[in-house]
């Protein structure tokens, strides 16, 4: 695996205790025995029905052996590999990993530094600057297109990402057909389908509509990912007061509820589909009826998620490295580390939204940037402190003596680089007369300058000619057949 901390002890951050974990459980599953799910697909419901749901009207209730056989088939962890076909992500409780912020309708252009609605230009420059930044793991469409038509950003926004990054990819999709046929460039991709399904890179993305309500549009996509083995993140948004009762734990509660009733959905249609259990646990702000990004009860609540998850085994994920702020200002940059380290420390398994600005409504690859800088220093924190003979040193301190000095050892020669992390061009630490000398630029101008040098000099790794070919005949086709689709 490409990352991973297991040569420590690592750090962690525990906001549950067992018995409130099991609580959360037994609430959960009673929410899906007693109150039910509204399920606007026939087909899944005589689905749940024949596996021995209560189903009235739209309105399914599961008792808890179904629930608990699906998961059984569940597997608890799986390997999601990049476009290369290298193993990538460890997706298991205990792992953690970092991808970009996606679905802004606008963006805060990376070459221009000026905001306008989302294009396809703008997923290219995101995938392309995520790909050489080395603490963002996976990647999502940097926003949501608006200059493409229909059902069709599906196919434009992977399209974009997948030829500017050999990183994972995470989809929103908007359509079951056009969630298949993402699946069918991945495979032109990976080789064929069945290569695809060995060695999967894309994480589909369907979001159940809080409370517990699962559109046609979306069952479909939950069912074709199920279907062709591929993992998914099912994936409710929980408002605390709007969509969700105004205490955490219930909102906890009916999150996992909700995921629960998808696990069930996928592992009925094909036992043994990869599967995280999520939601998008989060504020609203009831004076204004807006969304509250990145509020600390959010991260407090992601941080019990991860809990709740790995106690079933099952991989999880967070949203950090994100701000309510307009700008990149310090309350960005206290935003983007409190949640980063705090949802970090909570294991969340996979951490999204790592570039946004204004509660999500923009997206900013200068975001990305601090982003990606705060990670690293995150990450040296989870490294931990191994204690062993070696490097409690005794040896070396009894050889230095009192009075001494340790600079010139060869003990310190060989750990000076492995143990210290050094920052890339965002953090500054020289003098102060070095920093004058540098240009006296302020954290949002070192960003912006780094931002455009990868602009301008990364080169990511380009596809064969051969599998270009095939990405473009099946998204030429795709494009096609959606455009003549009516949304439903």
């Amino acid at each position: 695996m490409r990352i991973g901390y297991a040569e420590n002890s690592v750090p962690r951050v525990n906001v549950l205790d067992p018995e409130r974990i099991e609580m959360i459980r037994q609430a959960a599953f009673r929410i899906l025995e007693e109150t039910g799910a509204k399920l606007m697909h026939k087909e899944a419901r005589d689905m749940l029905a024949a596996a021995g749901a209560r189903v009235k009207g739209e309105i399914v209730k599961l008792p808890r052996y179904i629930v608990q056989a699906a998961l059984a088939t569940c597997p608890k962890g799986f390997t999601v590999y990049n476009r290369d076909g290298q193993a990538w992500l460890n997706a298991s409780p205990g792992w953690v990993y970092y991808g970009t912020s996606t679905a802004s309708p606008n963006t805060l252009d990376a070459e221009t530094d000026q905001i306008h609605p989302t294009s396809v230009r703008d997923i290219e420059l995101g995938a392309k600057i995520a790909d050489y930044l080395p603490n963002i793991d996976w990647v999502m469409p940097f926003g949501s297109v608006v200059d493409v038509p229909g059902l069709t950003p599906d196919i434009y926004e992977f399209d974009a990402v997948v030829r500017n990054t050999s990183k994972p990819v995470v989809c929103c999709g908007y359509s079951g057909r056009g969630t298949e046929l993402v699946y069918e460039m991945a495979a032109s991709i990976a080789g064929s389908l069945d290569d695809l399904i060995e060695r999967p890179f894309v994480i589909m993305y369907p979001e159940p509509i809080s409370p517990l309500v699962f559109s046609r549009m979306v069952t479909d996509r939950i069912l074709a990912c199920a279907a062709l083995r591929q993992p998914q993140i099912p994936c409710g948004s929980t408002g605390r007061g709007t969509t969700a009762p105004m205490t955490m734990a219930g909102m906890l509660a009916l999150s996992v509820a909700e995921s629960l009733f998808a696990i069930v959905l996928a592992q009925l249609k094909a036992p043994g589909a990869p599967m995280f259990m999520a939601g998008n646990v989060g504020n609203a702000n009831l004076a204004t009826a807006t969304t509250a990004i990145i509020p600390p009860e959010r991260t407090l609540a992601y941080m019990a998620q991860a809990q709740v998850a790995a106690s079933f085994g099952l991989p999880t994920w967070g949203l950090a490295g994100a701000t309510e702020s307009k700008t990149l200002d310090a309350q960005a940059g206290a935003e983007a580390a409190l949640s980063l380290l705090g949802q970090t420390l909570g294991g969340s398994t996979i951490i999204h939204d790592v570039g946004y600005l204004d509660s999500g409504m923009i997206c900013s690859a200068d975001m990305l940037v601090l982003g990606d800088e705060i990670i690293g220093f995150v990450r040296r924190i989870m490294r931990g402190i191994p204690v062993n003979e070696y490097e409690l040193a005794l040896e070396v301190i009894n050889t230095v003596g009192p009075g001494g000095n340790f600079t010139r050892l060869k003990h310190t020669a060989e750990n000076c680089r492995k143990d210290y992390w050094k920052p890339t061009g965002v953090f500054y630490r020289e003098p102060y007369g070095t920093w004058e000398k540098d240009g006296s630029l302020d954290t949002k101008q070192r960003v912006r300058k780094k931002t455009l040098k990868i602009l301008a000099e990364h080169k990511p790794r380009p596809l064969p000619d051969a599998k270009l070919a095939a990405l473009e005949s099946v998204k030429t086709r795709g494009i096609a057949e959606l455009s003549e689709m009516r949304q439903y």
